[in-house]
């Protein structure tokens, strides 16, 4: 029990203070615990609570600010860092109505406050855009490969890399990486045929997919590399590049937030094309239209490449399985388990992704793509305000009526790259390291062999040319989350 006696103030203070430094290190989830303590020992302190909402905008549980900054304001109603961080975590999770009254609030609190000015104006922008996207939106678009005439494109003689035909090839793949590497694209056409080849692979896919690890052989589960690339390549210099014998599993957000997410989604593209039975892509919560296009990748596509590119690639993410069981032992995908214990692998086999291209606010493929684990028991509000969290007991009946070993999961950062909780039963693997060039955390990857025995591997993030995180945002607010 929180005690409000003044005379544990100053040991509260120097709990928090612990958390501060915490926080300048990087290290968020040890300052979310020391302003937790803090608050433990003295809950009248308004700052304890903001402070702890900014460590969890950090660490993108969005829902949680929301709760402290809201706290915050009801211990002192004048406390504008607080307005201003719920803003921030509200415009995160697209709530930008909410985000607007609290800029507004800021601004009329503080008028000579030129942040907050361009915050407001911004979130206006961001409003009206919104509003605009709805007003055009149409129930059923007509695809975007529609009238695609891939023969019409000429490919000038100027160009320098090498030449794509009607096949993927590991000499194109060699080349495409050091282009990447090297600051240079590849040509439109080629992208437009990339993108083609892997949604028309895809969209045959069941929406879980199932395979084995044959003798031999061995498969890689990878995270959420959001557009880290140098990262990615990382990954594959420690671990081996696809081959044959070398299948890998990406689960989902390769794009967003950093700024090399075409060279991301267009390289895994390419391996699927020419592996398409050895290397496999779950979709994540950033492979959805309303996520690329405040986090940067409808940003990134118009400036790399054209608008084009970026509807191609929206109905290529929405064609993308939604899970992959593994030797009937793990079954893997983006987000977490279900609000209803009565959910089955069948409920997933049967879940027809083609109807719904995108995930909305309720159902399977929402919950699939954005709950998290928690360790209480039973099912909670998620921290992310989108959602929901489910316990160590919601994983055993889940494992246990669909007979699997463990549930491997992503969609948030481990400062170790990886997590095992629920006793074994959820594993959590994240493989974009210091993620978002802010956080001090560890990438991770795990190794399947062919007696699916789990092998987890950690490593750190490489130099990278000097972009930052976001900078194809279309909104900069996004840069301040």
């Amino acid at each position: 029990m929180a005690s409000n006696d003044a005379s544990d103030k100053a040991a509260a203070i120097a709990i928090k203070n612990k958390g501060n430094t915490a926080f300048a290190a990087h290290d968020w989830p040890t300052a979310v615990d020391y302003y937790t303590k803090a608050i433990e020992k003295y809950d009248a302190e308004p700052s304890f609570y903001c402070n702890r909402a900014q460590a969890n905008l950090k660490l993108e549980a969005y829902g949680y600010a929301i709760v402290d900054a809201t706290k915050a304001i009801e211990l002192d109603p004048n406390y504008v860092k607080a307005y201003y961080r719920r803003a921030l975590a509200n415009t995160a999770i697209l709530n930008s109505q909410d985000a607007l009254r609290d800029f507004k609030t800021v601004v009329r609190k503080e008028p000579n406050n030129r942040e907050a000015k361009l915050r407001l104006s911004e979130c206006e922008k961001l409003v009206k855009k919104i509003q605009f996207l709805k007003a055009i939106e149409v129930s059923d678009p007509p695809s975007a490969f529609e009238g695609l005439d891939l023969d019409s494109i000429e490919v000038d003689a100027s160009y320098d890399g090498v030449r794509l035909k009607d096949e993927m090839t590991q000499e194109f793949i060699d080349d495409m990486i050091v282009r990447f590497k090297d600051g240079k694209k590849i040509h439109k056409k080629y992208v437009f045929q990339i993108i083609k080849a892997v949604r028309d692979i895809v969209y045959a896919e069941p929406t879980m997919v199932e395979t084995e690890v044959p003798e031999k052989t061995t498969l890689t589960v990878c995270g959420d590399t959001h557009g880290q690339y140098f990262d990615l390549l990382e990954i594959f210099r420690l671990n081996g590049y696809p081959t044959e014998e070398h299948a890998y599993l990406f689960n989902g957000d390769f794009v967003d937030r950093g700024s090399w997410s075409t060279e991301i989604a267009l390289l895994l593209y390419a391996y699927k094309w020419l592996r398409p039975k050895q290397f496999f892509l779950n979709r994540g919560n950033h492979e959805t239209d309303d996520m690329n296009r405040v986090y940067g990748f409808e940003g990134e596509c118009k400036a790399k490449y054209n608008e084009k590119t970026f509807r191609l690639f929206s109905e290529s993410f929405s064609a993308l399985p939604l899970a992959t069981l593994i030797g009937k032992k793990y079954l893997v995908l983006h987000g977490g388990l279900f609000s209803d214990d009565k959910t089955t692998l069948d409920d997933i086999r049967k879940l027809d992704r083609h109807v719904q291209r995108q995930p909305g606010q309720q159902g399977l493929m929402m919950e699939m793509l954005w709950t998290d684990p928690q360790t209480e028991p039973g099912r909670g509000p998620s921290k992310r305000g989108v959602g929901l969290q489910f316990g160590p007991d919601v994983t055993k009946r889940f494992c246990e009526n669909n007979g699997l070993e463990a549930v491997i999961r992503s969609h948030e950062v481990r400062m170790e790259g990886y997590e095992v909780e629920h006793d074994g039963r959820c594993i959590t693997v994240f493989s974009a390291p210091k993620y978002c060039d802010s956080t001090e955390n560890k990438g991770a990857y795990i190794n399947v062999g062919p007696e699916l025995k789990l092998e987890y591997h950690k490593f750190d993030a490489v130099p990278h040319p000097d972009i930052k995180p976001m900078a194809y945002a279309q909104n900069s607010l996004m840069s301040m989350i």
